[in-house]
């Protein structure tokens, strides 16, 4: 099945400490972003890919995307808050079927999950990829814990995100009118009321937001260069 995602690349990561967009960091001597870009570019049923971008780096992340020479990507400028940033990604898709979101961060997602989520999408609606929670769960107030909630009903969200296109659409038209703003896109659909389907991801699709997650990253891509 035929979908198109949008890569929300804007954020300047400050937790990363590195003084530019954690997307220009390089792993094994490419860009971050181009590493993500590419799991898309190279997977047929991918139409389109909409980048988007700090309003301050679109024209150096158009340059990137044409050095790297990919053919589906446009570069789109990004919103104050993430959800600003897929709501302009969504005025560069005017086609139907499934759109997926995707961190421009995670450069490790596999393509057994996006298939399974396109699937997922296109028939229930909505799907998300996630991974079950490992460590022991507690909701604290000030620095005391007031609640150990069940392991076995706890997932870690990721992305991608899948979605049919019109649900996608009418879920932050309606989260903009009303003022709505929420962590994910999931978040809005489920605000709406409808149904969001679990797909299992892999614990290796981290989102590289500190220095300690660029170790890990230099290791899995170590790891599947040694088992290409």
């Amino acid at each position: 099945m035929k979908y198109s995602v949008i890569i929300p690349a804007a954020g300047q990561g400050k937790r990363m400490k590195a003084g530019k967009n954690k997307q220009f960091l390089k792993l094994q001597g490419e860009e971050i972003i181009v590493h993500t870009v590419r799991l898309f570019e190279k997977d047929p049923n991918c139409r389109r890919i909409v980048v988007v971008a700090n309003a301050e780096e679109v024209a150096l992340m158009r340059t990137m995307m044409d050095k790297s020479h990919f053919e589906k990507v446009t570069v789109t400028a990004g919103g104050e808050e993430r959800q600003d940033s897929v709501r302009n990604g969504l005025q560069s898709l005017l086609e139907d079927g499934i759109i997926l979101v995707h961190d421009g961060a995670r450069p490790f997602v596999e393509q057994k999950v996006i298939d399974e989520l396109v699937e997922q999408a296109g028939e229930r609606g909505a799907a998300i990829a996630a991974v079950r929670v490992k460590d022991t769960i507690k909701r604290v107030e000030g620095d005391s814990v007031v609640e150990t909630l069940k392991r076995d009903e706890l997932w870690a969200v990721q992305t991608p995100q899948a979605f049919q296109a019109a649900l996608l659409r009418e879920a932050h038209a309606k989260a903009e009118q009303a003022g709505f703003t929420a962590t994910d896109d999931a978040s809005l659909i489920e605000w709406l009321g409808q149904t969001v389907v679990i797909v299992e991801g892999s614990y290796h699709n981290l989102k590289l937001t500190t220095p300690e997650d660029m170790t890990v990253a230099q290791l899995i891509s170590e790891e599947r260069e040694r088992n290409r």
